[in-house]
């Protein structure tokens, strides 16, 4: 995943932007020319890319909400609103409507 769009004070909605098709397309590509001694690792990328690219936007963004609030050392309760103030201190730009839809999603996700 390349990041997380579209969340700020005007803009509500969420944009997950995905680059596993092209790296799961150079894999393959440097699996089709590989030596019998690079196929093994090249296989289990290919494989690691093809399980990451199906995962789903709502994993994405539970995940990404975890990753930002351990970012600012954020430990408690992901459905607390000090979970809430968290995110949108590491992400400054973050609406009070956005913060709480993306908690949910992590909410959702860790159940």
């Amino acid at each position: 995943m390349t990041g997380i769009t579209g969340l700020n004070k005007k803009h509500n909605f969420v944009l997950v932007l995905r680059d596993a098709d092209v790296v799961a397309a150079a894999l393959r590509e440097a699996l089709a020319d590989a030596s019998p001694e690079e196929r093994p690792g090249l296989e289990r990328a290919v494989a690691l890319v093809g399980a990451t690219a199906a995962t789903t936007e709502a994993r994405l963004r539970a995940d990404w909400v975890r990753s930002r609030l351990a970012a600012v050392g954020f430990t408690g309760d992901v459905s607390s609103i000090a979970a809430v103030k968290a995110l949108r201190q590491a992400e400054k730009k973050l609406s009070l409507l956005a913060a709480v839809e993306l908690q949910k999603d992590a909410v959702a996700e860790q159940a």
